[in-house]
């Protein structure tokens, strides 16, 4: 219960056991063994800070704090525990709270998303469960993707960034160091293993607007935000790594603002021992970082685990207020860890804490709280005080009346893709691919090209040695027609000579013949008479061509 700045959380005696809300910043410590009550206690804290108008974020594991939007249920152990603490005067009545319910899954509650950049490599690395070489490498894919100014927002950004990474190793290897094929194809078949265990719904967008937690009922009462893990539980490392995201992401999203009369906000990370299994040293020294200065931003976290010897030995000293549960001790082991959770404790005279710490009842606890100067008080025994809301879980309607009462799921419920990594080196690869196809096609359009001129330049050699073979025939049968012309008109002119000589001949023996024979008539006359007169023709018209022919050539 809350009154005049102090959260009423037990009562040891007539004692009212309160922690300052100034003090609240200061961290504190919820611990126990099962079933001793600490949910409880988990539960009156976040009624109580919200009363103070200081927003509350919690994980609900196991199912039962979701009655926080209902009532508490009056019964007759309830009015016991009223009268004994004295509740009813100070003003106890059974109330719902303001609650907003989220859910990784967005089956029980508004979807919790954020992005792959906003995640960040480190928690990447640690949710992946990487080796140191693995986990270095992806940070220079985060790196690459920051200097190309490429968004990743969703899983399939992330492994289109390690595909790219991969193919381009050659050219970051000298700005970046060795990029191993091996270690991208184990981050990838991780990746593949995260999806399967339904992490993929985590990332993506609209991302969670811390600023939405922040918010107060008409009442001024602070809104009590439940993160439904019921089923996140069943995968630890999922589950803490996600609620140290969140943890981180309020260290670095909330300015500073000192020390307030109280908290701007309240984180409750239940479970926590699942929070320092097996994280790298890297993780537990920036968790100690954060624990260290979150308190001056005015984010109070108390961390609720089974044992003290839970938590690391630089956080447990961040943890000012102690709620400290029956703790069992079977074995030397766990007595040695009782031992060291009392010594823990302020010494009160009254009584053996250790021995006190074996001996508490369920709701009963061993409390320690700052004083106004910032020291821790004597411990006391105490008894828890009980919850104004209804314990246990509510039916669907009532959860959904809840979620639509929010205001919120509008903004969350649906999931949108927009252009990140993903989209643009899709793009990128169709626009290198069709830059690839259209200088195959040119090259191969080239080597056509140059095949076609070369068969056309071997075609035209060949019609030119075609066509000079025809010329050279054409030439040699014209050469040859020519001579055979020349030839039958040489013949011819010999024959027309010839023919002209015959003719001559013929005229010349003709005129021989008659002068000869005329000479001889005369001879032949005046020789002999009339036979004289013949045969002297005769005679000088063979004597007459003779003549004629040898003298004319005839």
């Amino acid at each position: 219960m809350y009154s005049e700045n102090k959260i009423w959380i037990a009562k040891s005696g007539e004692e009212r056991c309160e922690i300052l809300t100034k003090m609240a910043n200061r961290h504190g410590l919820i611990a126990g063994a099962t079933g001793t009550g600490k949910t409880i206690t988990l539960k009156v804290l976040a009624e109580s800070f919200s009363d103070a108008g200081v927003p509350v974020f919690l994980a609900d594991v196991k199912g039962d704090l979701a009655g926080m939007c209902r009532p508490g249920i009056d019964s007759e152990d309830m009015q016991k525990r009223i009268e004994k603490f004295g509740l009813a005067e100070a003003g106890f009545d059974y109330h719902a709270y303001p609650t907003t319910f989220w859910d990784i899954l967005g089956k029980q509650g508004l979807p919790l998303r954020t992005t792959v950049s906003e995640f960040g490599p480190l928690l990447f690395a640690r949710i992946l469960e990487l080796n140191k070489t693995q986990s270095d490498l992806l940070d220079i894919v985060f790196r690459i993707a920051d200097d190309e100014e490429l968004l990743l927002l969703d899983l399939k950004d992330l492994r289109a960034m390690l595909n790219f990474v991969e193919e381009h190793a050659a050219e970051y290897r000298p700005v970046y160091g060795n990029i191993s094929k091996a270690s991208i194809g184990v981050i990838m078949r991780s990746l593949v293993a995260l999806e399967d265990r339904g992490a993929d719904l985590f990332f993506g967008e609209p991302a969670i607007d811390i600023h939405d937690w922040f918010t107060t009922d008409a009442q001024g009462r602070g809104m009590i935000n439940i993160l439904d893990s019921t089923s996140l539980i069943n995968d630890p490392m999922i589950y803490s790594t996600f609620m140290l995201w969140l943890l981180t992401e309020l260290f670095e999203i909330m300015p500073e603002v000192g020390d307030p009369e109280k908290p701007k906000m309240v984180f409750f990370f239940d479970e926590a021992h699942l929070l320092f299994k097996s994280a790298p040293k890297a993780l537990l020294d920036k968790i100690e970082q954060v624990m260290k200065l979150i308190r001056s931003k005015g984010i109070g976290v108390f961390f609720i685990t089974q044992n003290p010897s839970d938590i690391p030995g630089g956080v447990l000293a961040q943890l000012g207020n102690k709620i400290q549960h029956a703790l069992r001790a079977y074995t030397p082991a766990e007595q040695k860890g009782i031992r060291a959770a009392a010594s823990s404790f302020r010494v009160n005279p009254e009584f053996d804490t250790a021995t006190v710490l074996q001996e508490l009842k369920t709701a009963e606890a061993i409390v320690s709280f700052l004083d106004e100067d910032g020291a821790p008080t004597i411990c006391k025994k105490a008894k828890i005080l009980p919850p104004q809301s209804q314990m246990g879980p509510i039916d669907d309607i009532t959860r959904q009346a809840a979620i639509l009462a929010g205001g919120l799921r509008d903004k969350y419920a649906t999931m949108i893709d927009r252009d990140s990594a993903y989209e643009f080196l899709v793009r990128l690869n169709q626009e290198q691919a069709a830059a690839a196809r259209k200088a195959a096609e040119e090259a191969e359009a080239q080597k056509q090209a140059e095949k076609e001129a070369a068969e056309a330049e071997k075609q035209a050699q060949k019609e030119a040695a075609a066509a000079e073979k025809q010329a050279q025939r054409e030439a040699a049968a014209a050469q040859k027609q020519a001579e055979k012309e020349a030839a039958a008109a040489e013949k011819e002119k010999q024959r027309e000579a010839m023919k002209k000589k015959r003719a001559a001949a013929s005229v010349g023996n003709a005129a021989a013949g008659t002068v000869g024979r005329e000479i001889g008539n005369t001879i032949g006359k005046t020789v002999g008479g009339s036979f004289g007169k013949k045969i002297g023709g005769n005679v000088g018209a063979s004597l007459g061509r003779g003549i004629l022919k040898t003298f004319l050539g005839l």
